[in-house]
């Protein structure tokens, strides 16, 4: 408290004493048996007065102590599995010295494919991306004082290359590095390139690398199977130049199914690692391919989206033309998408028309609603609106296809200037208009359907910024693609809708990956959750499918290697339905026989960092004990706290006022 404060209030104490005294003392002659009460209830009522007025105030400072973070990242791969008492030894030695917990906030992580919080290493993780854990671990300790540890084997198999990520990391990482890291005479097949469908009566190409790491000169055979039959082989030679060969030929696609392809190359003599000496792929025959025509009178970024997106799928065929193009180019094609159709659409939805074939149309600010409104189509939609930013909220009640993975939260708002949408025909609203965070009754992408065709709309354009926010969040286009091939399939297909529709893969690229997805509607298509599937293997056993949001899942992930059929049906109902999938036996992380080294030591080093082996524990926690970079800070912080509560004052000061008048009043002094 400061020293003026301290004065204020010793003088404030004499004000009210001369108070008192000029009022109960001075020049009074009868001062009566209550005298000193009355006193010391006046001095208390202006005392607290003049302390309420002054507001003495006292400065108090908390100290804490700030401790750098020390997070551990785990590799929990299968690649780690030789590696597995000397991982969790050296984790123990970290979680029981004294002088990094003292030091760190230590928290700690594993990651395969993605990170998360360390429970059990249970090293079963077929895939590895260190880059995608570092990433997360930087967004997570934004800011903060962090240093990390990575322990890994350095071996990546997917996302972006580690070694190159930490000139951009701006969280120090050491390594330490376990697993082998003698380098040995190997022979691979490092990758196989090939479509993953073909055309039945065609040829389809098969393009496979072969490397070899060592010093001799050596001459192996590289066969390719397809179903075990082989059908290609070649002598290669490699040596200390030439390090890796590239197989290129095709194979004939003679019959509808999966085709199993196995590229296999020779082994060395006293080769350590084998399994890596072939790798499978699988490519389906089919015999058709869905035709879809985009017609657009302007150039527009959605125009490349939805040619993508649809083509990710090689079974469709999309093909860019103008509204004035000869209409023989229409008589192949299986569904039309007209974008922001103007009056210069005119003859190409007379050919829908007439020929009754399903379309989907884009409207945008480019749009002439006028036209659409006139053309007889299955809906009108009101004109006049201001163009707007509209972002689109899924239907979950959405049943005339499965959307159950579908999920577009958080993504870009459409531009639309389109009012509200009426059909003539049922609909129903894939998603609703959300404008400036309000909930509309009108749809922003809606499917009607009718005995003769099936018409969806979407009334916004720039979708394309929905495929660029699909890869920022996953690294991947594959869920917007998903999106937009299933929206093809159903509006390409003539079938009727169903009540049970299944979702799964021809080929099941890892073991370990294979799943089958369905959704069941009852008979007013309302989703049943409360509905009993199971899904039956090969004949075998019926086991229950599990309930997932709005969709049931089987996960059998415990199949091994090989060809499956299945069947999907609803326990005390006569539907189902039947597939089948192929499951390759390829484990990416059993490739690697030796630790890369070279890779962590230029990672750390470009953090700043440095790297180590297991049996380096000790130097590894002295060094780090010891940076000077990551030491505990101090914080302080200083608050002004008043004296006493000005609540508790007035109080008093009610109290002490009240109480001399009542006993003034009652002794009759007033």
């Amino acid at each position: 408290m400061q020293i003026q404060t301290i004065l204020l209030i010793i003088l404030a104490a004499f004000v009210a004493v001369g108070v008192v005294i000029f009022q109960y003392y001075y020049k009074v002659k009868k001062r009566g048996k209550h005298i000193v009460l009355l006193s010391f209830l006046r001095f208390t009522a202006l005392f607290s007065l003049f302390i309420v007025l002054i507001n003495p105030k006292f400065k108090k400072v908390d100290y804490t102590v700030a401790k750098a973070n020390l997070v551990v990242v785990a590799d929990n791969s299968s690649s780690m599995v030789n590696s597995s008492e000397q991982l969790n030894d050296f984790l123990d030695k970290i979680k029981n010295n004294k002088d990094l917990a003292e030091k760190f906030k230590i928290d700690y992580y594993q990651f395969g494919s993605s990170l998360e919080n360390l429970d059990t290493l249970d090293l079963s993780e077929k895939k590895t991306d260190i880059a995608k854990a570092l990433k997360t671990v930087a967004t997570i300790y934004n800011n903060k004082k962090t240093v990390g540890v990575l322990l890994s084997d350095g071996n990546q198999t997917i996302g972006q290359d580690y070694e190159f990520y930490g000139n951009k990391s701006k969280i120090p990482f050491y390594s330490v590095v376990f697993g082998d890291t003698t380098a040995y005479e190997d022979v691979k097949v490092s990758q196989v390139n090939t479509n993953k469908f073909a055309f039945l009566k065609n040829k389809f190409p098969i393009e496979s690398y072969v490397s070899y790491d060592g010093e001799k000169t050596v001459s192996l055979p590289v066969s390719i199977a397809v179903d075990g039959k082989i059908i290609f082989k070649e002598q290669v030679r490699f040596s200390k130049s030439i390090k890796s060969k590239r197989i290129h030929t095709f194979i004939n696609a003679d019959a509808v199914g999966i085709k199993t392809v196995v590229v296999a190359v020779g082994d060395l003599v006293n080769e350590k690692n084998k399994i890596n000496n072939s790798k499978s792929v699988a490519v389906e025959v089919i015999d058709e391919k869905t035709k879809v025509t985009i017609v657009s009178s302007i150039v527009h970024p959605d125009l490349g989206a939805l040619k993508k997106a649809i083509e990710s799928n090689e079974q469709r065929l999309v093909t860019i033309v103008k509204p004035n193009v000869d209409q023989k180019v229409f008589e192949d094609t299986d569904l039309f998408i007209c974008y922001q159709p103007t009056s210069s659409f005119k003859e190409v939805y007379a050919f829908i028309a007439k020929k009754n074939r399903n379309h989907f149309t884009v409207v945008g600010t480019k749009t002439d609603l006028n036209f659409l409104n006139q053309s007889n189509l299955d809906f009108t939609i009101e004109t006049g609106y201001p163009v707007e930013e509209v972002i689109g909220k899924l239907n979950a009640s959405f049943s005339k296809y499965d959307i159950a993975t579908t999920d577009f939260v958080n993504y870009p708002p459409l531009t639309s200037n389109s009012g509200a949408i009426s059909f003539k025909s049922t609909y129903e609203p894939l998603m609703q208009m959300n404008i400036r965070g309000v909930d509309l009754a009108n749809p922003l992408f809606a499917i009607s359907e009718n005995e003769k065709q099936k018409t969806a709309v979407l009334l916004g354009e720039n979708i394309w910024k929905w495929r660029m926010q699909n890869y920022v969040n996953q690294e991947s286009f594959e869920d917007f693609d998903t999106f937009i091939g299933k929206l093809i399939l159903f509006l390409s297909s003539d079938a009727k809708r169903e009540q049970l529709s299944i979702d799964y893969k021809s080929v099941y690229e890892n073991l370990g990956l294979a799943k089958v997805t369905a959704t069941y509607f009852d008979e007013t298509y309302v989703f049943d959750p409360k509905a009993n599937l199971y899904i039956e293997i090969n004949g075998g056993v019926k086991v229950p499918m599990l309930l997932k949001n709005n969709y049931f899942e089987a996960d059998l992930s415990d199949l091994k290697s090989g060809t499956y059929s299945f069947k999907v049906g609803v326990v005390g109902k006569s539907v189902s339905k039947s597939g089948k999938f192929t499951v390759l036996d390829y484990d990416v992380e059993q490739q690697f026989f030796s630790s890369n080294y070279t890779k962590m030591s230029n990672f750390s080093e470009a953090t700043t960092a440095s790297l180590f082996y297991p049996e380096q524990i000790q130097e590894f926690i002295t060094q780090l004990d010891s940076d000077k970079r990551f030491m505990p800070t101090q914080k302080s912080v200083e608050n002004v706290v008043s004296l006493i509560d000005f609540k508790f004052l007035l109080g008093l000061i009610i109290i002490a006022l009240s109480l001399e008048w009542i006993i003034r009043k009652y002794n009759g002094l007033i």
